[in-house]
């Protein structure tokens, strides 16, 4: 879990020692997303770990609208390589 951790944070960061930019949070928070996903596939009725993945779509989704407010360019590149959006 750490390893994919440094490896997203890696992919995205904006320099040598970035490590909570937006584009780093939101790739994170995409990646914890995913893994509770599959989490769901075998566990329908973990009703509380659907409120804490509800919680963190919502700040995802946040992040995600300050980015594109902020700086588009990093928006359209952080949405492409994540595959958020058509």
């Amino acid at each position: 879990m750490a390893e994919t951790r440094t490896d997203t944070a890696a992919q995205f960061k904006r320099h040598a020692s970035d490590s909570g930019s937006t584009e780093v949070q939101i790739a994170l928070l995409t990646e914890r997303i995913n893994t509770l996903n599959e989490h769901f596939a075998t566990h329908a009725k973990d009703y509380g770990s659907k409120r804490g993945l509800l919680v963190l779509v919502g700040r995802r989704r946040k992040l995600l609208d300050y980015l594109k407010r902020e700086n588009f360019d990093g928006y359209k590149k952080v949405i492409t390589t994540l595959g958020l959006r058509k």
